[in-house]
Order: structure tokens, then C-alpha cells, then sequence
């Protein structure tokens, strides 16, 4: 059971499930409740949204796995998992199984709720990170915002899901609300704090898989522009990240004094800081595990980032 756990990254699969619960729970809930609006999304509705994402997520963990073999043999042999533990055979079946799975799911609630943009996801992304593993990854930069924008579009499933079951329920009312307004928006910053800290994350991981990058001549970042520039383009989406977060707390959150005050706190302990020893982990990295090291706590903030919609929830 484990190599197949491993092979979908499970922890992975729990950190999107939960992305996922926040983005509803904490976000869309709160806006919907505020304005008076007590029907959400059907519980049977998110929860097969939740597992559509989840299975493609794991399904193209799979596939990417199957065709990195020779890359993993050289940059990380002692988490290889296909053809040690796992023939490619079944990496491929499991990525089909996952996949086919995630889309059915995803098209069953995208048919119900009669939204082409949901069911245009579950088609498309698939089919992307089928490309990215089989070549787009080891194309300049392109790889990297496939990645970002797949982990963006994960919480605007949610956006995207509750609107239309909005506007098949209640119809022309609801352009009389901001709410369609305020769930993109809301929702539409956490995704792109997801696009910007996934995209840092994955060119960190170019520079931690140089050594098997260069012996199979993948065209990443680090290898066309070198380590020390790669940095200085990683610092800089680091810069557009605590701007970001500094703009959207400060001055585009509805904070009350009161609520302001923990706003800014979460912001300078939970992000600014964390994001200081990221800067230093970054440029103090030579070896392999430094830049293991610089990925782990990217993750952290990431996680802290997205728990900022509980402060939503209680504030709103």
C-alpha cells in the first residue's frame, strides 16, 4: 500500500483536500452569510468537486513519476518508487484509473450546475499535466507555470462551482449583489498566492534537480540562466509575495480596527518573517538538502497563507 501512496503523494492529496474545505468553509461561506444568503453549494456537490481534484491531482503524480524515472535515479534513487517498488506499467494504469475517476466526477457537477468553464478544467488539466511530464517540464520556464497555474485553479474550482450554482438558482438576481464580485475576488487572491508561492517552489526544485537535469539536457531555469541569476528571479517572486499579502491585508480586507491589528500581526509572524529565513535559506543553499530545506518551509508558508481565510471566516 505504501509505494501507491507514495506514487500520489498522499500528503500532498491531504494539503489540496484542504485547500479546498478552506476555500468553502472558511471564504465562500463567510461572503454568502454576510450578505444573507444561507444556501451554499450542496454538500454531495463539493465533496465530489473535492475528490475530482483530488484524483486528477494524484493521477498526474502518477504519470509524472513514469516518466522521470531517469531523471529520479540520478536526483533522488532513494524515494524512487517506479520500477523499484512499482512497475511502469502500474504507474501508468494508476494514472489512468485517478484521472478518468477525477474527470467523470468533475463533468458529473459540472453537467448538474451547467458550467462550461468547470468542465473545460476537468478536460484541460488533465490533458497539461500529461504534457508537462512528458515534456513540458524540461522546457525553459514553461514547466513552472503549468505547475503554478494548476495549484491556482485548484481554489477557483470552488469560485467557479458556487456562482454557477448560484446563478442557476436564483438567476438574474444574483447581478443585483456583489457576491459573484466578492467570491471571485476573495477566492481569486488565495489562488494567485498559490500561483506566485507554487511557482517559487517549483523553481527551487529545478535547483535542488540540477545534477540530473543537465545529464538528461532538460532546459530549466537554473541551467539556461544559471544558479545565481535563478535566485535572483526566486527573490524576486519571494518580493512580489509579501507585496501581495501586504496590499491585500492593509489595504484591501475590511478590517475594523480591532481586526486589523490581528490582520497585520498574522501577516508579520506568520508570512513577513517566515519569508526572511526563506530569503536566507535560498541564498545561503549549495547542497541538495539546503534547497530541500528552502522547499519544506516554502510548503509552511504556503499552509499559513491559505489559513488566513479562518480569519476571514471569524471576521466576517
Amino acid at each position: 500500500m505504501m509505494p501507491w501512496l507514495k506514487l500520489v503523494r498522499w500528503y500532498n492529496l491531504i494539503f489540496t483536500a484542504i485547500i479546498i474545505w478552506l476555500m468553502e468553509k472558511m471564504v465562500v461561506v463567510a461572503i454568502l452569510n454576510k450578505a444573507l444568503f444561507y444556501e451554499q453549494l450542496p454538500g454531495w456537490m463539493f465533496y465530489m468537486l473535492m475528490l475530482a481534484v483530488v484524483f486528477i491531482a494524484a493521477g498526474g503524480y502518477a504519470i509524472n513519476d513514469y516518466f522521470d524515472v531517469k531523471i529520479d535515479v540520478i536526483n533522488r534513487p532513494e524515494k524512487l518508487i517506479v520500477t523499484r517498488s512499482l512497475s511502469k506499467q502500474q504507474a501508468m494504469i494508476c494514472h489512468q484509473l485517478m484521472t478518468a475517476i477525477g474527470v467523470i466526477l468533475g463533468l458529473i457537477v459540472s453537467a448538474v450546475l451547467k458550467s462550461w468553464t468547470l468542465a473545460i478544467i476537468f478536460i484541460f488539466i488533465p490533458g497539461l499535466l500529461w504534457f508537462y511530464s512528458s515534456s513540458y517540464k524540461r522546457q525553459f520556464f514553461v514547466g513552472n507555470l503549468i505547475v503554478a497555474t494548476a495549484a491556482g485553479i485548484t481554489p477557483m474550482v470552488i469560485a467557479f462551482a458556487n456562482v454557477a450554482y448560484l446563478k442557476l438558482k436564483y438567476g438574474d438576481l444574483m447581478n443585483y449583489t456583489t457576491i459573484t464580485t466578492d467570491i471571485y475576488t476573495w477566492v481569486g487572491g488565495f489562488a494567485f498566492f498559490a500561483f506566485l508561492t507554487t511557482l517559487s517552489r517549483e523553481i527551487i526544485k529545478d535547483l535542488q534537480d540540477q545534477i540530473g537535469d543537465r545529464e538528461l539536457e532538460c532546459h530549466t531555469l537554473p541551467i539556461i540562466i544559471g544558479e545565481k541569476w535563478t535566485k535572483v528571479v526566486v527573490s524576486v517572486l519571494f518580493l512580489l509575495i509579501l507585496a501581495f499579502a501586504f496590499y491585500a491585508v492593509y489595504c484591501l480586507m475590511p478590517f475594523g480596527k480591532e481586526w486589523g491589528s490581528v490582520a497585520m500581526k498574522y501577516y508579520f509572524f506568520g508570512l513577513f518573517i517566515p519569508m526572511i529565513c526563506e530569503f536566507y535559506l535560498l541564498f545561503s543553499a549549495q547542497l541538495t538538502q539546503d534547497y530541500k530545506n528552502a522547499q519544506t518551509l516554502l510548503k509552511f508558508i504556503m499552509l499559513v497563507g491559505v489559513l488566513f481565510s479562518v480569519v476571514i471566516r471569524v471576521m466576517l
